[in-house]
């Protein structure tokens, strides 16, 4: 049986470029989250606050010209550029880099969006509707089909093996780091570069959200407490934007070149939930199919989980729903679900959306490496029900050793993921 571990890693989020920034600054409380009131086009909406990447030229800020070559940056997205950052980071972080033509032929790419490149398409129609076929770009195809960064890393890289492109909204990285898992144990690839990535905060979208009644409103004047996972003062979720990478590499590839090893994919679980097209089943039946298929392929007890990174996007009835479900999860094993540290790092950079599973998936494996628990923000008081509360590990770390952990996501159209990771030994 082929394992497979975490061997690289690399983000871009609204706490920063790079993990190691993103992580310090989530461990230490720091909100992402910013108001968009003096942004064209914004002003008008209701939700006026999002997880916007930091834009300039300091340290830790997005500046595309360090790292995508100035030719690409014409033809790709910024929903592409950012999945070429993340990526470079990661595989520079596994070492794998300058590999041979054997090497490129044994790795492969899986990569998600939700929403990929709507910016663009939006602007190019009104060029089009005001002035006709003269005046829109002929990159535009190119530039807002969903497999683009997928297809930009396997052309930068040459990685031949897969490349593949995962679309399943807000589930969608972590059903790509999910479809990587599957396709290394069936022997398509020995290396493959997994994540999701995502930059759709432009007035139509927030419209589109808003309209569904889905966004935070009450904390426009105060955007670092919009996004509120578990607390009773929630009002919707924060739209954000970033990307998250993983290089998973069969455990003995990686250990014959002495690769740093982070984690192990230990499991994968997905279900669909048929209640509602954009809300979840209130019971949390299908939530608790998806991470109890991802325990069983691990081979692993609900009673031995550490942790558990929620989907928890600020919403009531998804929080509850989640909440509901892992008590579920942990019923008649003898473990009580307020031992149990359920955080969401949601409150600190918001939801993003395809990205999320991606990003989300490197805190759960940092949390595993590092021994320490991320925080869920904003968290005062919460109304989630005494027999389905955790321990939401409000506001400030845990310190804990995490041998095993589940990383949630679930998506509109009712598509869910869970992964079981694990410390390597």
């Amino acid at each position: 049986m082929r394992r497979i571990v975490i061997t690289g890693l690399g983000a871009v989020t609204p706490l920063g470029c790079g993990v190691k920034r993103t992580w310090e600054k989530l461990l230490q409380g720091r909100s992402g989250i910013v108001s968009l009131k003096n942004k064209p086009g914004f002003e008008s909406l209701p939700s006026q606050v999002a997880g916007l990447v930091p834009r300039g030229t300091n340290e830790g800020e997005w500046n595309p010209l360090t790292c995508i070559d100035q030719s690409k940056l014409r033809e790709t997205a910024t929903f592409t550029q950012f999945a070429l950052a993340a990526s470079a980071e990661a595989l520079a972080d596994a070492k794998w880099v300058n590999v041979t033509d054997e090497e490129r032929e044994a790795t492969g790419v899986c990569y998600a969006t939700g929403l990929g490149n709507l910016e663009d398409a939006i602007q190019q129609n009104d060029i089009f509707v005001r002035n006709g076929i003269r005046k829109i770009s002929p990159r535009i195809i190119t530039k807002v089909l969903m497999n683009m960064p997928a297809g930009y890393i396997s052309q930068q890289y040459g990685f031949i093996a897969c490349n593949h492109t995962v679309t399943t909204a807000c589930a969608a990285g972590c059903h790509a780091i999910g479809d990587a898992y599957n396709l290394i144990k069936l022997g398509q690839a020995d290396v493959i570069l997994a994540g999701g990535s995502e930059a759709c905060i432009n007035p139509f979208v927030l419209a589109g959200f808003s309209k569904a009644r889905s966004l935070s409103t009450n904390f426009n004047e105060d955007p670092s407490k919009a996004s509120r996972p578990f607390d009773s003062e929630r009002d919707g979720f924060v739209i954000g934007e970033g990307a998250g990478a993983l290089v998973l590499e069969e455990l003995e590839h990686a250990k014959h070149r002495n690769a740093p090893i982070y984690a192990e994919i230990l499991g994968f679980g997905q279900s669909a939930d048929n209640y509602n097209i954009t809300a979840p089943n209130p019971n949390g039946s299908s939530a608790y199919l998806a991470m109890k298929k991802a325990l069983r392929n691990a081979n692993v007890s609900p009673q031995d989980l550490d942790y558990i990174n929620a989907h928890a996007t600020s919403t009531k009835l998804g929080d509850v729903s989640e909440s509901r479900a892992i008590a579920t999860l942990l019923k008649g094993t003898g473990k009580d679900p307020q031992s149990l540290p359920v955080s969401s790092s949601k409150g600190s950079i918001g939801h993003l959306l395809g990205a999320a599973g991606a990003v989300e998936s490197i805190f759960t494996i940092l949390a595993i490496h590092e021994k320490i628990i991320p925080p869920t923000l904003n968290l005062q008081k919460t109304d989630i029900p005494e027999e389905d509360r955790c321990d939401y590990v409000p506001n400030e770390t845990k310190v804990k050793t995490v041998n095993y952990a589940l990383s949630n996501s679930f998506g509109f159209g009712g598509t869910n993921a869970s992964l079981c990771i694990g410390s390597y030994r």
